[in-house]
């Protein structure tokens, strides 16, 4: 089992024949999938950690034969791999083992059955995530397929390119309106994904953190005006909101800082904007980095480029677990206001919500209507005070208030 890995879903079944080169088996992450492919050429003899299953990081998950006539040989040393399998693995496993000629094997085992291909099934796992190839994922939104309603031809009813192609030319059906989403599986139980728990384990880590919480109100009418001028030229909210943050964050950089091992504390070097975004079946934080030193042209491709990936499940770990400051932004459901938890490591995260027409008193006394919107940052109190982030408010509100310096 590669590193950064936990489960399983195999791309070919016992008996096939595999080539150098051929992915044979994706692995899941607490945020990717990854397609890890066979190092020899052979036969896949025995799949020891069955699809959907986790197993220790270097441990065997398969051995690999050289010749179709070692498979059998391969099968009966399966059952000792699999019982080895509950001690902590030895440092020489790999992913995939060859089995070489030995001396002579005890009596052999009663006959090991041959995996027959489960009929096809929805691609949803514990009614939470579709099961499909990081390449399946990639063309369905290409061609504007919902997984949840492509049923899956690859083992264990995982969905395949083919199964999204044939989809996607098939005619399209008029679904019923009152017809309900078959992936929440009402009056079940259903266990966390590999994602899911990690954020679990994530939040309740927060609670160690003593956070605070600083409301601020800013005036966005300057900033939807800008936004409305370069939506054309590709330029999202997100991405305008992310370089404004980058740029107080230059003034303030205490608000950048991070605590991690509670004596002491970061001023991080570099600012780095995760953005959380939900994503099937959990949610990740891709990262724009350096995003105080990019134009907010470059900042919009690489968001976009950030959120394809992240959707596919193919982000790197630098692309998700390297941010030093947090937004997550709810303004597009129609939220005025809310509170974000604390990632673990991270000083900060700025919880944005709508930005709306709202009744306000001016200066020389009369009234007029404005669009405004609420933030709302939480904050580990042992690295940042109440003056930091007022001050960093403040700055914040003065860019996005007078956002000509947000296109340079």
């Amino acid at each position: 089992m590669p590193a950064l890995s936990s489960t399983v879903a195999w791309n070919a079944a016992e008996g096939d024949r595999l080539a150098k080169g051929d992915p044979v088996v994706v692995v899941e992450s607490d945020k990717a999938d990854m397609d890890v492919e066979t190092f020899h050429d052979g036969f896949l003899a025995a799949v020891l950690v069955p699809a959907g299953e986790s197993a220790p990081v270097g441990s065997a998950i398969a051995l690999l034969a050289e010749s179709e006539e070692e498979i059998p040989l391969a099968r009966s040393q399966a059952a000792s791999f699999s019982s080895a399998a509950a001690s902590p693995p030895a440092p020489q496993e790999t992913v995939a083992q060859e089995a070489s000629p030995a001396p002579p094997p005890p009596p052999p085992p009663a006959p090991v059955a041959v995996s027959v291909p489960a009929p096809p099934s929805p691609a949803t796992q514990g009614g939470a995530r579709v099961v499909a190839s990081p390449y399946a994922k990639k063309l369905a939104k290409e061609l504007s397929v919902d997984l949840f309603a492509v049923t899956g031809s690859g083992p264990g009813g995982r969905v395949v390119a083919k199964d999204v192609e044939a989809a996607a030319a098939a005619p399209k059906k008029a679904a019923p309106v009152a017809a309900a989403r078959p992936d929440v599986p009402l009056g079940s139980t259903v266990p966390f994904t590999t994602m899911q728990g990690a954020v679990s384990k994530n939040m309740v880590e927060s609670l160690a953190v003593p956070a605070f919480r600083v409301g601020y109100t800013i005036t966005t009418d300057a900033l939807d005006a800008l936004y409305k001028k370069i939506k054309a030229k590709g330029v999202t909210m997100t991405a305008l909101l992310a370089k404004a943050t980058a740029m107080a964050l230059v003034q303030h950089p205490v608000v950048n800082s991070s605590c991690r091992d509670g004596q002491s504390f970061t001023y991080n070097s570099s600012i780095n904007i995760a953005v959380a975004v939900a994503i099937d079946g959990g949610l990740i934080t891709p990262v724009l980095q350096d995003a105080d030193k990019l134009d907010i042209y470059s900042l919009s491709r690489k968001w976009k480029e950030l959120v394809d990936k992240a959707r596919a499940k193919q982000l790197q770990p630098q692309e998700y677990n390297s941010g030093t400051f947090t937004l997550s932004n709810l303004g597009m459901f129609g939220v005025d206001r809310f509170d974000a938890i604390l990632p673990p490591g991270t000083g900060a995260i700025m919880a944005v919500g709508s930005s709306q027409p709202t009744v306000v008193g001016t200066k020389d006394g009369r009234i007029g209507i404005k669009s405004q919107m609420q933030v709302n940052v939480t904050a580990d109190h042992r690295v940042i005070y109440g003056s930091d982030l007022a001050a960093f408010l403040q700055t914040l509100s003065k860019i996005i208030e007078d956002p000509k310096d947000l296109t340079f």
